[in-house]
């Protein structure tokens, strides 16, 4: 049997455009056209779409994965145990997080409020007052850094759950814009990078684009925001560095 593009879409939860720009970067091309030089995937594509999805999900660039799943001497089953592998570590990753969850509702049940790293076990693996001391000195005497204590102290858990989450989507907006190839300029990156401040003014303090753009470098130079970006998408920090500094340019 084959399919066409907007079938395989539906199947996979990818839009069309996607496998459109699989198509065009060789990545994915449909074994067959209709007579009309539609698309037709075979269920051998199917299978590649899978293993691709599947890689993209861990956070593998386009080009590593064409280099996977084109090896001539690949062995399947190396495939396959690299999978479990990576399956695995997830697994461990999402336990502990599940874990996390079931502390903070358990506590939530019982009225009990929930120290700032057991609040932050929910957020992420970052502890929030590691560098509690770096951001006063560094930007204490600011309105920004005063506006976001005071918005901050009077969030509860479940603003900050609400607001960890909405934050993790604007990322995972803009790491799939970089996997699908878009340009850090394009206009849909620039929409992201957008989004970004509009986030940070409103639930932080007010970001201006001079603000958004130091943010950007700050994303790059220090190391620490490097990490927290690749660890969402490879390239993501500079990818964000530079929509960032294209949005602000847009909007001068």
């Amino acid at each position: 049997m084959d399919y066409s593009v907007g079938q395989v879409a539906g199947f996979a939860g990818v839009t069309v455009r996607t496998l459109h720009y699989y198509d065009e970067i060789g990545l994915l091309v449909p074994g067959e056209r209709s007579h009309a030089g539609h698309r037709r995937y075979t269920d051998a594509d199917l299978d590649r779409l899978q293993q691709i999805l599947f890689y993209r999900e861990l956070g593998f660039p386009l080009d590593e994965v064409a280099s996977l799943l084109d090896d001539p001497d690949a062995d399947p089953r190396a495939h396959l145990r690299r999978q479990h592998e990576l399956l695995t570590a997830r697994i461990a990753r999402l336990q502990e997080m599940a874990a996390a969850v079931e502390t903070a509702m358990e506590a939530k049940k019982m009225g009990i409020n929930l120290t700032p790293e057991e609040k932050f076990e929910v957020f992420g693996d970052h502890d929030p007052e590691q560098y509690a001391e770096e951001v006063e000195r560094r930007w204490g005497d600011t309105e920004a850094y005063r506006e976001a204590q005071r918005r901050s102290a009077s969030y509860t858990k479940d603003d900050w759950k609400r607001i960890n989450d909405e934050f993790a989507a604007v990322h995972a907006r803009m790491g799939d814009l970089l996997a699908q190839g878009f340009a850090a300029d394009s206009p849909e990156a620039m929409d992201g990078a957008e989004e970004h401040r509009l986030f940070i003014s409103r639930h932080h303090y007010e970001c201006a684009y001079e603000t958004h753009t130091c943010l950007g470098e700050m994303y790059v130079a220090d190391e620490r925001f490097t990490a927290f970006y690749e660890a969402i998408r490879p390239g993501l920090a500079v990818f964000m560095r530079e929509a960032i500094l294209a949005n602000a340019v847009r909007n001068s």
